[in-house]
This record gives structure tokens, C-alpha cells and sequence, in this order.
């Protein structure tokens, strides 16, 4: 199949960028969206053009590390799938698709379709942690969790700081990504004793490092690979606004 590819060009953070265009003739139905990329930089590499950088690792929807923004969409039109297991059939032969690094103040480029996520590791440093000795897994294992909780708090656990969340919201909100890192911890008995502090530190964090706020469109949910539920952002609000209340009743008293 024929594809173009509209592809942005940063050198760094400080270069203006620009949109180039690439025509591919040798496309596969059947290869994933990184592969496409990765025939192209072979063919850029052959004209003696630089290849495009992108960020990828396990290929598997794992990591999180595929961060790119496709025909308007994050991680592309299929729904719950990261960019790596997005594959050219669901593309039309002919198709021209527009890829584009996240945009958010918050995560700089670092050259073309890559950019600086630390701040997510920053927000998970701030809080997103226990400290609590469990001892080895069947030790830890022998804490009761009810079922419904356990689901409740894998599905949080099962975000994989992709940023798409950041990506597809107006307003550039990190609240899904830091939501679902505080009630992966909050809903399981080796979270509580970090838990008045937890959802202060790391909402404080998260205001630090420039990411908007959420107005509830909905839209981190909808893009996000891994389908995080919205209900989080609701228990983390829940845990912050109990937070708060607990440090302010400890000043006064």
C-alpha cells in the first residue's frame, strides 16, 4: 500500500519545527505503526536524509514509551491501543497521515517526535510510593483484599504513563495519569501510611511541573490505551480534599 506521511521536524527544543513530507510505497497492511516508521528511517537513511527520532521500547503496549500523535488523535484511531500495536490496516491505501510529538508545556521536544516525560517521574517521586515493609510477596499476599477492591486498584495499576492522557486534554491536565497512580496505592492496605500525604505532595507536584487543569471533558479517558476510568480522578479529589482537611485540623489544634 501507498501512504504519505506529514511528519514533524524539531531539531530541539528551541527550533520553531516544521511539518515534512514523506512518500511510501512500500507499505504493509499487516506491520504495526512503528514498523512504517521504521521503513521509513531506512529509506531516509538511503537518500542520506537524518532518520526520525522516536521513542520506543517493548513494542507490546507495556512501556508506555510510543508517544505520538496521529491524524489528530493520540496513539492514532483505534481505540485502547498504543502506537506500536497500531497496525496499517486501519489505514486506507493512499491515506496521508499527519504524526506529531505530545504538546504540552510540560513535556518539551526533545527532537521530533520525542519528549521530556520526566515530569511524570517527578510526580511519582513526590508521592507515589510505600514505605511500609511487606516482607517478601507471600508475606505481603497474606494482607486480605476484598475482590472488588483488588480489581479496583489493578485496573488503576494498569496505566502506563504514555502521557496520552496530557496529549488529547485542551488544557494539557496530568489528573488521569496522577489520579490513577494515587488510587492504585489509596484502595490497598500497604498505601495507607503514606496516604494523607500522598495525594497533597503529588497533586502539589503536578502543579509544579505546569500540566492544566481538568474540566471533565473526558477526553484523557477516551484516548488513554489502557482505558483508565475517570472515577479516579474523583477518588483522587476524595483523597486530596481528606488530606487536606486532616493538615489543617493538625495546624489548628
Amino acid at each position: 500500500m501507498k501512504v504519505t506521511i506529514k511528519v514533524w521536524r524539531q531539531k530541539n527544543n528551541t527550533d520553531k519545527g516544521r511539518f515534512e513530507t514523506y512518500e511510501m510505497n512500500n507499505a504493509n497492511s499487516h506491520m504495526s505503526f512503528l514498523e512504517l516508521m521504521d521503513v521509513l528511517n531506512e529509506q531516509l537513511e538511503q537518500e542520506g536524509t537524518e532518520p526520525i527520532h522516536f521513542d520506543h521500547d517493548c513494542r507490546e503496549g507495556i512501556c508506555g514509551s510510543c508517544a505520538m500523535y496521529i491524524n489528530g488523535r493520540a496513539h492514532g484511531p483505534q481505540k485502547g491501543t498504543t502506537a506500536c500495536q497500531l497496525h496499517m490496516r486501519h489505514f486506507k491505501d493512499g491515506e496521508t497521515i499527519t504524526v506529531e510529538p505530545w504538546r504540552a508545556q510540560a513535556f518539551p521536544v526533545i527532537k521530533d517526535l520525542m519528549v521530556d516525560r520526566s515530569a511524570f517521574d517527578r510526580i511519582i517521586q513526590a508521592g507515589g510510593y510505600v514505605s511500609v515493609n511487606t516482607g517478601s510477596a507471600p508475606d505481603a499476599n497474606e494482607i486480605p483484599v476484598p475482590k472488588n477492591i483488588a480489581d479496583e486498584a489493578f485496573n488503576a495499576a494498569t496505566c502506563i504513563g504514555c502521557g496520552a492522557c496530557v496529549a488529547a486534554c485542551k488544557n494539557a491536565s496530568a489528573m488521569l495519569f496522577t489520579s490513577a497512580k494515587i488510587s492504585q496505592l489509596a484502595l490497598l492496605p500497604q498505601g495507607q501510611v503514606e496516604r494523607q500525604q500522598r495525594a497533597e505532595r503529588m497533586i502539589a507536584q503536578m502543579d509544579a511541573e505546569g500540566f492544566g487543569a481538568c474540566t471533565n471533558t473526558m477526553a484523557c479517558s477516551a484516548e488513554c490505551p489502557k482505558e483508565i476510568d475517570m472515577a479516579n480522578i474523583a477518588r483522587m479529589n476524595r483523597e486530596f480534599l481528606t488530606a487536606k482537611a486532616g493538615s489543617e485540623a493538625i495546624e489548628v489544634s
